[in-house]
């Protein structure tokens, strides 16, 4: 079972994909306290990748039902 819901992992996704944006622009991004410039470019492509991650498992826990299924098979010479 995936931690966050797909919802609120989109929101966050969008959320930092606009403060790229604003970034890349040449502008400050101010998120709560927070204030990004240029020089975070880095840290905003990781919370990126964080969050598509974990979009991604969300994704799959709702189409597998929450679990990871591994299959097994032996191959046999006949």
């Amino acid at each position: 079972m995936a931690i966050f819901s797909k919802k609120l992992c989109e929101q966050k996704l969008n959320t930092w994909l606009a403060a790229e944006e604003a970034i890349a622009t040449g502008q400050s991004y101010q998120m709560g306290t927070r204030m990004l410039t240029r020089a975070n470019l880095k840290q905003v492509r990781e919370e990126m990748e964080y969050w598509a991650g974990k979009l991604a498992e969300a994704e799959a826990a709702e189409q597998r039902g929450g679990r990871n299924r591994i299959f097994q098979f032996v191959p046999q010479d006949t």
